[in-house]
C-alpha cells in the first residue's frame, strides 16, 4: 500500500494489517515506529527482517493507556506508578519484569519488557483500533539515522512496510527516554524525549548507567553504535577550528559557523534545546543527503533534552 496519509480510514487498514500479521509504520511523538502485534511472534520477526536489526536488541510495546500497559508486567513499583500517572501518555519508556503473555523475541529472552503509552493521536487510535500492544521499535534501518518523517521511512525501508501512515513531521523528534528500577530506586538506561529533571522530581533521584552495554542491552538504543548517518560525524566544540570545504557538513547548535562548508544546519537560532531535539534527525538527514563525507557536530549543553541530544550524537560518531 505504501505511503499514505494517516486518515481515520487509514488507520482502520493499518490496524487490519497489524491483527493480521503485518507490519505498519506510524507516527508517535518522538520517531516514526514500525509496528507489529506485539503478541504475535511471527510478526515480530518481521520487524527484525525489514529493519535487518539483531535479534539480541529487544523490542518496545506500545499501548494506549497506562492499565493496559499494566497488563504486561508482571510487578509494578510504587515509583513506577507515580511515573505512569504523570508522564502517560507520553515519550516513557519503563523497563519492568514481564507477564508471561509477552513473547521472549520482544524482549530478546530477557525477563523484562519496554513499555509505553505514546501521546501521538494516530499511534493512539491505532493501538486501540488493533485490540492489541503494538511492538516497535524506530522505522529504519538498523543502526541507521532515525526517521521523523515519513518521507525517512520510505528512503530507509522502501516497501519493507505493508503501509506508511504519514503523520507529518514527528513533535519531540528523539526516541523516549527509557528507565528500569533496581532497589526501587529509577536508573536511566537511555535519555530521551522526557528530560530525566522532570523523572527525578516524581520518581526520585536516579542512578545513571554507562552508555554501551557490550551484545545484551536491556532495552532498545543501549548500543554502542546507533542512530548513525552514512558520513563520519566528529563531535566538536562550539568554536573548534575544523576541516572546511566541499565534503564537510557542520551541524550548529545556535550559532552559525564562520567559514564555507557543503551545508550547515542549526539546531536552534534561540539556544532552545527541545527545538534543538526536534530537528536533530532532520537535520542529519539533510547533512547526509548532501553528500558531505564528514559532518561536524557541535556539543549542546548537557541538561534537560541537550542529554538525550548528546547521547545520539556519542553513539552516532562511535567507531
Amino acid at each position: 500500500m505504501g505511503k499514505v496519509k494517516a486518515t481515520p480510514e487509514n488507520v482502520k487498514k493499518a490496524a487490519a494489517i497489524i491483527r493480521g500479521g503485518g507490519v505498519a509504520a506510524f507516527p508517535t511523538e518522538t520517531v516514526y515506529g514500525l509496528g507489529a502485534d506485539g503478541l504475535n511472534p511471527e510478526a515480530c520477526a518481521r520487524i527484525f527482517e525489514i529493519k535487518k536489526r539483531p535479534r539480541f536488541d529487544p523490542l518496545i510495546l506500545h499501548e494506549c493507556s497506562a492499565a493496559r500497559a499494566s497488563r504486561l508486567f508482571s510487578g509494578v513499583p510504587a515509583a513506577a506508578r507515580r511515573l505512569m500517572k504523570r508522564f502517560w501518555p507520553g515519550p516513557l519508556t519503563l523497563v519492568l519484569p514481564k507477564a508471561s503473555a509477552v513473547p521472549d523475541i520482544v524482549t530478546a529472552g530477557l525477563p523484562t519488557v519496554a513499555v509505553r503509552v505514546p501521546a501521538n493521536r494516530h499511534a493512539l487510535a491505532l493501538i486501540k483500533a488493533a485490540g492489541r500492544p503494538i511492538a516497535a521499535p524506530s522505522a529504519n534501518s538498523f543502526g541507521r539515522l532515525s526517521p521523523t518523517t515519513a518521507a525517512h521511512v520510505q528512503k530507509q525501508l522502501g516497501c519493507g512496510p505493508d503501509i506508511i501512515l504519514d503523520g507529518g513531521r514527528t513533535a519531540i523528534g528523539v526516541e523516549s527516554t527509557i528507565i528500569t528500577f533496581e532497589g526501587g530506586r529509577p536508573v536511566l538506561l537511555r535519555p530521551g524525549g522526557l528530560p530525566l529533571e522532570e523523572i527525578e522530581k516524581v520518581a526520585g533521584p536516579a542512578v545513571k548507567q554507562g552508555r554501551s552495554y557490550g551484545r545484551t542491552p536491556p532495552a532498545p538504543g543501549c548500543l554502542k553504535k546507533h542512530y548513525a548517518p552514512r558520513s563520519k560525524l566528529v563531535i566538536i566544540t562550539p568554536g573548534q577550528a575544523v576541516k572546511q570545504g566541499a565534503r564537510t557538513g557542520y551541524l550548529a547548535f545556535s550559532k552559525e559557523p564562520a567559514g564555507k562548508f557543503r551545508m550547515v544546519k542549526v539546531l536552534s537560532r534561540s539556544g532552545d534545546l527541545r527545538e534543538a531535539a526536534a530537528g536533530l534527525f532532520s537535520a542529519l538527514h539533510q547533512l547526509e543527503a548532501s553528500g558531505a563525507a564528514v559532518i561536524y557536530a557541535e556539543r549542546v549543553p548537557a541538561h534537560g533534552l541537550g542529554r538525550a541530544i548528546m547521547d545520539r550524537l556519542g553513539r552516532a560518531s562511535a567507531a
